[in-house]
């Protein structure tokens, strides 16, 4: 992998070409589309697509659509994104006979069905820092690169505190959790920069063929998918330089973690790495203390898995529309 690590590691810089990117795409006929997975996120949502929309789509035409696949805003999210430009998505309505399993990796399986791209790119919805190199920069190598299939972002995360600023913070989940994980059971992995990176850009084709996480497993299982099913020659990953966004409250990361245990041990028993004595757990409680209160309150989680969207059937016949 220290050979991986030369080969498949880009800095965005390398792509900033961007009319060069749009001939590439042209002349290889490609359609790219820019997914948005969303849950109350108006703080950030609409300069994060005028952003992206006005530079890689109106100026340049990298981008052929924006969406955003929401599940289930109570806030504004969905109109300041509507007014941005953006296509607006219920993950609830997409596919209803499946039922509604709110989480990201719901979303961003429903997004392929949804969204008309051949090369697809996520984003999360609350980046502070946006700029038009978080698209490009993940675009680039599937556009130079034929043999690449997945994109994966890393940077810098600082952890922001009221009053305090940590420079190279941030990411505690996958320094406690996640990283020890890979390097104890996919030690390849473990080279991957930014494993939970939220931004990512890939190929439909390889995207289809993969099973869903639907909660914050989705990143883990589908890195251990991809790399399980077609090495790590068809991976990359960019150097985006430094990630802003929201970060979730501390006893909020235990719920996170037990979804990404999940998916990380459903892969290990497939691949055969370890065998589990029974099922596990299906539900999670985090502990919620004051000055005179701990308890423990159960927490929704979602630990179910989509299929691979080639096996379903309305993909099969055409996607683009609300099924």
């Amino acid at each position: 992998m220290s050979y991986w690590l030369k080969t498949h590691t880009f800095h965005h810089s390398e792509f900033a070409d961007i009319a060069r990117l749009v001939e590439l795409k042209q002349a290889k006929g490609h359609r790219i589309s820019l997914a948005f997975p969303t849950l109350n996120e108006e703080a950030t949502i609409g300069h994060e697509i005028l952003a992206i929309r006005s530079e890689l789509m109106e100026r340049r035409p990298l981008l052929d659509e924006i969406a955003v696949i929401d599940s289930g805003s109570v806030d504004r999210t969905l109109e300041f994104a509507a007014a941005a430009g953006a296509d607006i998505y219920s993950a609830q309505e997409c596919l209803p006979q499946f039922g509604h399993w709110p989480g990201k990796g719901d979303n961003l399986w429903k997004s392929l069905y949804l969204l008309s791209g051949d090369i697809l790119v996520w984003l999360d919805g609350d980046i502070k820092n946006i700029h038009p190199k978080f698209v490009y920069g993940l675009v680039g190598p599937l556009l130079h690169h034929d043999h690449l299939q997945f994109v994966k972002a890393f940077y810098e995360r600082p952890l922001q505190i009221p009053g305090d600023d940590w420079e190279y913070g941030g990411g505690r989940v996958t320094e406690i959790l996640v990283r020890p994980l890979l390097f104890c059971f996919f030690p390849e992995l473990a080279r991957v920069y930014q494993p939970c990176a939220g931004e990512v850009a890939a190929r439909r084709g390889i995207l289809e063929e993969l099973p869903f996480a639907a909660g914050y497993g989705i990143e883990t299982g589908m890195l251990i998918d991809i790399f399980t099913r077609f090495g790590p020659g068809v991976m990359a990953q960019v150097n985006l330089d430094r990630r802003v966004h929201r970060h979730q409250p501390v006893n909020e990361l235990g719920k996170m973690g037990f979804e990404i245990l999940h998916a990380f041990f459903s892969r290990l028993e497939e691949s055969e790495r370890v065998r589990l004595a029974g099922p596990l757990a299906d539900h999670y409680r985090k502990l919620v203390c004051g000055p005179s209160l701990y308890t423990l309150e159960e927490t929704r989680v979602q630990v179910q898995e989509r299929p691979p969207m080639r096996t379903v059937r309305d993909y099969q016949v055409g996607r683009g529309g609300i099924g």
